[in-house]
């Protein structure tokens, strides 16, 4: 299974025509927070800089492995999927989708080993038509309409987030060595047996039909999910408290009988 990192390493954040270091190395900065360190930089107007450097705030791997390109196609190279990036709606026949949705198509693509492409344009102008239709979809990050133009550190942020958060949710916990696996569906039907059993013998039920009672505790064990070590405590516990009710049963007979 693939790893948070794994993930990471197969996305890659195109920043197009950047008119401001600042807002690059802002953007390296947002990518480091949520675990992203691949930053393409297509055609910007200055790079390095000392202001991308210290906006960046640290995050100067980021900066340092940055691939510079002249033109879209060469910064796409290799990937799969490309998503981008735009405040407005245009005349570009293209999906448009949430940053939400566009995060969990990255993920199901870099999960299948691709290379993904999330596309940010130019600060002023956006991404040009030209620029959209070269990508999948057009992802629009849903701000209000009279004031709809974010940083574009601010949208790398929103993205880089929305990844973040998915791919902690896609990839599994690693599992213990020494951890066991829930009980099979037998060995809990052995046990549900075995405490209808215990019930019946500890006269819990009093005369009431068992039916509802077992259904709850049923849903009860079944939220549990107890392993094969945890079900022979249960075993020993409904087997001391039968031998109990045995020694009582047998007392109050062996009473009777004097």
């Amino acid at each position: 299974m693939s790893t948070a990192t794994d993930l990471a390493d197969r996305i890659r954040y195109v920043l197009v025509r950047t008119s401001h270091p600042g807002n690059i190395g802002s953007s390296a900065r947002a990518m480091r927070t949520m675990g992203f360190g691949r930053m393409a930089l297509v055609s910007p107007q200055r790079f390095p800089d000392r202001e991308a450097s210290a906006l960046a705030a640290g995050a100067d791997d980021v900066l340092e492995a940055a691939v510079i390109s002249e033109g879209l196609v060469d910064a796409l190279a290799g990937t799969s999927l490309a998503l981008g990036l735009s405040a407005r709606r245009r005349g570009v026949d293209l999906e448009e989708i949430t940053p939400r949705e566009a995060a969990s198509r990255a993920l199901a693509a870099a999960a299948r080993g691709e290379q993904v492409a999330l596309v940010f344009g130019n600060e002023r102008t956006g991404l040009e038509n030209e620029e959209l239709a070269r990508c999948h979809a057009m992802v629009r990050i849903p701000s209000v309409d009279d004031f709809s133009s974010l940083n574009l550190s601010q949208a790398v942020q929103v993205m880089a987030y929305e990844l973040r958060v998915a791919a902690l949710g896609e990839v599994a916990a690693p599992v213990r060595a020494d951890a066991e696996l829930p009980a099979d569906a037998a060995q809990m039907e052995r046990f549900y047996e075995h405490l209808g059993q215990m019930l019946d013998d500890i006269d819990f039920h009093k005369g009431r039909a068992p039916t509802t009672i077992m259904l709850r505790l049923r849903k009860l064990f079944q939220r549990a999910q107890m392993d094969e070590r945890e079900l022979r405590v249960m075993h020993g516990i409904f087997a001391d408290a039968q031998r109990m009710a045995q020694i009582a049963n047998d007392k109050l007979k062996g009473g009777r009988g004097g």
